[in-house]
């Protein structure tokens, strides 16, 4: 296995009519540009240690001074985790990277790391100490529960790591915009069909722009309100390809999840 930030795209599971891939192990926004340094201040690097190396693995949102959201299959290997906020190129030091312990994983108790198109792919991760806030650190805004964004909706989605599919690392936080695709739409046959549930977003989709390996985890930003929301947890793409056309990346839908976010962090603070 490569150092922190190298790694080897790693492909887990078939489900259903087609196999999905999980956006973990290092991986990048597909038809994506370098974001502006802290453009996201709530994106989190998740990282785990192996043979005294730490590798990053996932994305995440800081949601509160010493908690992240991220995906259930981020975290669901009994691993030594840590994050890192406000990071930029993730080779180099910024100087506005705070990098902290996590304590405690709860990933939801009806998550089933053989069954990824049952859903549930949410986990929040207690940190060891407080993030301090400043421009490079910021809280993720979450949307109210139950709101459902239209068709068409434009969203950004940001990450870590290949150019495409079996490309290249880099190491400069990308983003890419991803349209939000209805459920009405994404759950078409000529979409994904049945693998797609009303608790998950669809967003892109045009074969040139999607989340990719290691993005997992990470925010799908939306512009609400004159601000932006945090409407998706990285989860899964087609195993045709990350931006493979008409399988736009399938992100858990976090405003189903409002309630439990609160509850396990109200029940583990």
């Amino acid at each position: 296995m490569f150092r922190l930030l190298l790694l080897a795209v790693l492909v887990l599971y078939g489900h259903c009519d087609e196999q999905l891939k999980f956006l973990e192990e290092n991986g990048r926004v597909v038809g994506g540009t370098d974001a502006t340094k802290n453009a996201w201040p709530w994106q989190v690097s998740l990282q785990y240690l192996s043979g005294g190396y730490w590798y990053h693995t996932c994305g995440g949102s800081l949601i509160r001074t010493n908690w992240v959201l991220t995906a259930a299959h981020c975290v669901d290997s009994p691993n030594t985790y840590r994050v890192s906020l406000g990071d930029h190129n993730i080779y180099q030091a910024d100087g506005t990277e705070q990098v902290i312990a996590v304590d405690k994983v709860i990933y939801h108790e009806r998550w089933n790391t053989n069954l990824l198109a049952n859903g549930f792919d949410i986990a929040v991760l207690r940190l060891a100490s407080h993030a301090s806030l400043n421009n490079a650190v910021q809280l993720a805004q979450l949307p109210a529960e139950g709101v459902v964004l239209a068709n068409d909706h434009p969203c950004t989605v940001s990450g870590w790591g290949y150019t495409s599919t079996t490309g290249s690392v880099s190491a400069v936080l990308q983003e890419a915009p991803l349209p939000v695709v209805s459920h009405d739409i994404c759950s078409t046959s000529s979409y994904w069909g049945r693998t797609v549930k009303t608790s998950m977003v669809c967003a892109g989709g045009n074969g040139i722009h999607s989340g990719c390996f290691g993005d997992s985890g990470g925010p799908l930003n939306c512009p609400v309100n004159g601000g932006y929301e945090v409407h998706g947890v990285t989860s899964f793409v087609s195993s045709l390809g990350c931006n493979a056309y008409l399988k736009p990346t399938v992100f858990t839908r976090v405003s189903g999840y409002i309630s439990w976010i609160n509850d396990n962090i109200n029940a583990n603070s």
